[in-house]
């Protein structure tokens, strides 16, 4: 009662069909599908890199609180140098 039957849906492609021909459909199938490639290529792009750069982090987080330590270090003596 409330769903839409195969035979409807053949009357609505048709429809469509008529409407925008079989050559301007091709071209908007083939956009389609080649616009999901594309999207889908970047969200594995996308993951790829966020792990490389979570690897990343993870190895250089000691080395960037060392810095940070000897910065300080650098920074603390040279203010103290300017102030005498």
């Amino acid at each position: 009662m409330g769903g839409i039957s195969i035979w409807q849906l053949l009357i609505i492609a048709l429809i469509v069909l008529l409407l925008f021909g079989t050559n301007k459909l091709r071209t908007l199938g083939s956009d389609l599908g080649s616009a999901m490639r594309g999207f889908r290529k970047a969200m594995k792009e996308d993951h790829a890199n966020d792990a490389v750069f979570s690897e990343k982090m993870i190895r250089e987080k000691p080395l960037k609180k060392e810095v940070r330590t000897s910065e300080k270090k650098n920074h603390n003596t040279n203010h103290q140098r300017k102030k005498v």
